[in-house]
């Protein structure tokens, strides 16, 4: 019988997913994954993007040295996010979730009471290792690059202060929802990034107690 072999053929597919190896470690599968891996492969992605930002900064972390830490092609990182800026961008969504999730909260009750809310939050996350490496990720990032910054200052912006500011009545109430969130971002570089004593180490109860009055000042005061 004449017929030609898989191997004769210069058109045969080989069996199993094609990958790519960087000659060390686990290869990288190529191409979109299964539809049931969708979620999984990129949460991996965002997961590897969080530790490479905080590791890295914004401006020498790349999509190559993601989708490396991901274990996946590079390619599959721009089917997901298509830029660094994008990917960078879904990053500072996910670690801005909780508080995100909670800016409904925030607003209902006593507005009086909305700068110890609103403080309590903003502490809670950088006190919680899970949402504090991402966090600290992204606010070194966006001190240290102008891309960085605007994705970071769109985000938390157009999902937060505007829509506390939209609360507050008053005719400067977007400058004033900005200088309550540079008062607890202030807070969280000299407690958690830089790591000033002996605000590094002073009790998170204690922090809400005397910094809250201070943000709710700049919030609903004269």
């Amino acid at each position: 019988m004449n017929g030609v072999t898989a191997s004769d053929d210069p058109t045969a597919v080989p069996d199993g997913p094609a990958t790519s190896s960087d000659g060390a470690g686990a290869p990288r599968r190529r191409g979109r994954p299964p539809a049931a891996e969708s979620a999984g492969t990129r949460d991996r992605i965002l997961d590897a993007a969080r530790e490479e930002f905080s590791a890295r900064g914004y401006e020498k972390t790349s999509v190559r040295g993601i989708a490396k830490a991901a274990g996946v092609d590079s390619a599959l990182v721009h089917h997901y996010f298509g830029t660094k800026e994008r990917v960078f961008e879904a990053a500072v969504e996910v670690a801005f979730g909780p508080a995100l999730a909670e800016r409904d909260a925030l607003l209902e009750g006593p507005l009086e009471e909305v700068g110890e809310r609103m403080t309590r939050v903003i502490i809670g996350l950088w006190e919680n290792p899970v949402t504090r490496t991402p966090l600290l990720a992204i606010v070194r990032s966006a001190v240290n690059n102008d891309t960085a910054a605007a994705v970071f200052r769109r985000l938390v912006a157009s999902q937060l202060l505007r829509r506390i500011a939209g609360q507050l009545d008053r005719p400067d109430a977007e400058l004033r929802a900005e200088l309550a969130a540079a008062q607890l971002v202030g807070i969280a570089m000299i407690r958690y990034v830089i790591r000033v004593e002996p605000l590094a180490s002073a009790d998170p109860e204690d922090l809400v107690r005397r910094v809250a009055p201070v943000v709710q000042g700049h919030l609903t005061g004269p």
